[in-house]
């Protein structure tokens, strides 16, 4: 073709659908630090292997290669300094911890009454977004010296966004409310031991935010090491399992202990059992009680993993789901116990394989 350009070359005409999928997909294009992550942004916004043949590309990673050799980079933000980011980290968690264990351990000092509960579910509301970090997103278009990339306009320049407040985050927070105030308001049996498995639960939603942030941290490693959009996946197949079984690792200590003091503080009527401490505190809880937190913990950590990847609204919806569905069993005159173990095992068994299924894409760790 004497004269012309190649498809799909930087001389192509405006029609190339190369540069329509630039132009769709610029500040991804301009952001990346490599061609996988913009391969993961086109997967992420449903562009497959049709998109690529449309673009004369034999897969969706070709594609990005080109892509990331024709628009210029712009220079990402600076990094935070390892120790920073540590800290922050650590705030998060101990941030995340308190405000979920205070207004419990409020609730269980003053009583489960309407008007306790009521303030205490505030402080937990706001965990989500107390504890998570504003998003950098595309800001307004440069005025001063912008480059143009590759004709397709000026660039945007990065900005805080208040993505912490959104309606999804504080959905998410009224879940984690629900699922740790209701079991103190509906409590039958032992009120004592639901307290305690309750306040474990609580302080274990640091756990929960940290267990997120490696994964997410973990991920973002991946995402930069990996060549191609399968290795990612193979990479971060084995990091969830993981990262859901720390937290429960953790749960089960919380746990534990607080059973520990439970026993010490208000021993159980009658003569006393050989084995000592550790022995009584295990006998303390049940098998159903010991299974209904590990339900309680799968519902604290995905809806963790699901915001902290950018599935804020999986993220509340999962969070609400849990009591609404136990609720609705105990309106049909299932026990409290019996409500919570059903219903939230249904719940944690949809958002494990949702989670499962969504955060092992690269486009989640963008």
């Amino acid at each position: 073709m004497a004269g012309g350009a190649a498809p799909g070359g930087p001389g192509s005409p405006v029609g190339d659908p190369v540069r329509e999928v630039m132009a769709e997909h610029r500040a991804l294009c301009e952001r990346a630090v490599d061609p996988l992550e913009i391969a993961a942004g086109l997967e992420e916004a449903g562009l497959g292997p049709q998109a690529a043949a449309r673009c004369r590309h034999a897969d969706l990673f070709s594609l990005a290669e080109e892509l990331y050799a024709r628009v210029p980079r712009r220079p990402p933000p600076p990094e935070p300094p390892p120790g920073r980011e540590c800290a922050a980290a650590t705030r998060a968690t101990l941030t995340a911890a308190a405000l979920a264990a205070l207004p419990c351990a409020a609730v269980v000092a003053l009583g489960a009454r309407w008007p306790v509960l009521l303030p205490a579910a505030v402080p937990l509301v706001l965990v989500p977004a107390l504890a998570a970090d504003p998003a950098v997103e595309p800001g307004p278009p440069c005025t001063g010296p912008c480059r143009a990339v590759d004709g397709l306009g000026p660039a945007r320049a990065p900005r805080r966004a208040g993505s912490r407040w959104r309606p999804a985050a504080l959905g998410y927070g009224l879940g984690l409310a629900a699922l740790l105030l209701l079991p103190l308001a509906a409590a039958d049996g032992d009120r004592r031991l639901t307290a305690a498995l309750v306040l474990a639960g609580a302080v274990s939603a640091g756990s929960a935010e940290r267990a997120a942030r490696w994964y997410r941290q973990v991920g973002r490693g991946h995402l930069g090491a990996a060549a191609t959009l399968a290795e990612f996946r193979s990479r971060m197949r084995p990091v969830l399992p993981v990262a859901v079984a720390l937290h429960l690792a953790v749960l089960a200590v919380l746990t534990f202990a607080a059973l520990a003091v439970l026993t010490v503080l208000a021993p159980r009527p009658g003569p006393g059992h050989g084995g000592g401490l550790l022995h009584l505190a295990a006998e303390r809880a049940g098998a159903a009680q010991w299974a209904a937190q590990g339900v309680l913990g799968l519902l604290l950590v995905l809806p963790a993993l699901l915001a902290r990847c950018g599935r804020t609204t999986a993220a509340a919806a999962g969070a609400l789901a849990g009591p609404a569905v136990a609720l609705g069993l105990l309106a049909l005159g299932r026990s409290g116990p019996t409500a919570g173990l059903l219903g939230g095992g249904a719940v944690a068994a949809v958002l494990l394989a949702y989670a499962w299924a969504v955060l092992g894409r690269a486009g989640s760790h963008r």
